[in-house]
């Protein structure tokens, strides 16, 4: 055997984490879309249930910092996203940063209520129509946790979709359809599209054209959310004017 002598690098820019739903086949594809070029991002997933419930949603906070944990420990990260916005809203955005960070060297963390509620302050929005996938029972707690961040949620609407696989199956046409319909009922200066899993990208431009409302989604927030609390140099995809 030949033993060799190596250079060792510098490691460049402190990564971001996320930690991905095992049943999500969206957020990994967005938040590389909407991070700045060359921005290193390191994923891991956890357990989630195929049913989404409150129960289910709730039962993934047992799992938060073992999956945190399974990130490179030898970096320290610039900030940890928790990619579920109805988790968080169940189990509480406080007690999901504690998680993480009792999982994985970070002095940020974020997810997308958290992420919401900080484009609604930077874009003075305070009445958002909300569009989710899921069905009523986890909807009512992401409207609460709004609410109790000053975000009002007059008009609402969902596809009433219990199963996790499916949510990646709804065609943002869909969403655009719905969401446009949500905006026609008045009352309110934006539309939030929740849910990691959703395909929304898309759909934004389309839905702000036919509506003249700023549109926000789970991922888009997220992304620009962790961008913000890590410092990252460049310049994020926008939300809406803020960047």
């Amino acid at each position: 055997m030949s033993a060799f002598d190596y250079i060792r690098s510098e490691p460049g820019p402190a990564p971001l984490g996320l930690i991905v739903l095992q049943v999500d086949e969206t957020i990994e594809a967005d938040m590389r879309a909407l991070l700045p070029e060359g921005q290193p991002l390191f994923v891991t997933r956890i357990p989630s249930g195929a049913e989404v419930t409150p129960e289910s949603l709730r039962a993934m906070r047992g799992q938060i910092a073992s999956a945190a944990g399974l990130l490179p420990s030898a970096r320290g990260f610039a900030c940890v996203g928790y990619g579920c916005t109805s988790a968080t809203a169940q189990i509480g955005a406080e007690a999901v940063a504690d998680l993480v960070q009792a999982g994985v060297a970070t002095a940020r963390v974020s997810d997308p209520l958290t992420a919401c509620r900080a484009a609604c302050a930077a874009l003075g929005i305070t009445r958002l129509a909300l569009l989710s996938p899921y069905v009523a029972s986890v909807s009512e707690r992401l409207r609460a946790a709004l609410g109790a961040g000053g975000i009002a949620t007059p008009v609402f609407g969902s596809f009433n979709e219990p199963v996790e696989a499916n949510v990646a199956r709804i065609d943002p046409a869909s969403t655009v359809a719905a969401a446009t319909e949500l905006a026609r009922q008045g009352g309110v200066e934006a539309i939030f599209l929740s849910c990691t899993n959703l395909r929304t990208l898309a759909a934004i431009p389309e839905i702000e054209a036919a509506t003249g409302l700023p549109c926000l989604s789970s991922n888009q927030v997220l992304a620009w959310h962790m961008g913000a609390r890590g410092k990252l140099p460049g310049r994020l995809a926008q939300v809406r004017s803020q960047a």
